[in-house]
């Protein structure tokens, strides 16, 4: 289970962007593992706060999460246009998530960063063998 911590304008910690390089696994897909992996910490927090449950969060609730986070706000120069593309990256992570929740018969906040790595490597072997 993954605990989420403070928020931080940093989108791993360094044992988690460790683990995500050391995978067998194509830039992009390093880079859309990352952003599971933040966005799992995200929504899971975005739960917390809102009580919902975290695969039906919607854009709305991440952009008005982003608005009243402290930490985000003084981190980061946020306008509009950074809240919805934000949003918008976070709620793109909910399907492969969405997907290793089906597959491990887990709910969203007990998936793992090993869970998440290994989904995207088994992907990105399927994709190259098909």
């Amino acid at each position: 289970m993954t605990t989420p911590s403070p928020m931080t304008v940093e989108f791993l910690q360094p044992d988690e962007a460790a683990k995500v390089d050391a995978a067998l696994l194509s830039s992009q897909e390093k880079f859309l593992t990352r952003l599971a992996i933040y966005a799992l910490r995200s929504l899971q927090q975005i739960s917390q706060t809102t009580q919902t449950p975290a695969e039906e969060i919607t854009p709305d609730q991440v952009a008005d999460w982003i608005q009243q986070d402290a930490t985000i706000q003084a981190q980061v120069d946020v306008d509009a246009s950074f809240a919805t593309f934000f949003s918008n990256l976070v709620v793109a992570s909910q399907k492969p998530l969405v997907q290793i929740c089906q597959e491990t018969e887990q709910p969203l906040a007990q998936i793992t960063v090993e869970q998440i790595i290994d989904w995207f490597e088994r992907e990105s072997k399927r994709r190259l063998q098909s």
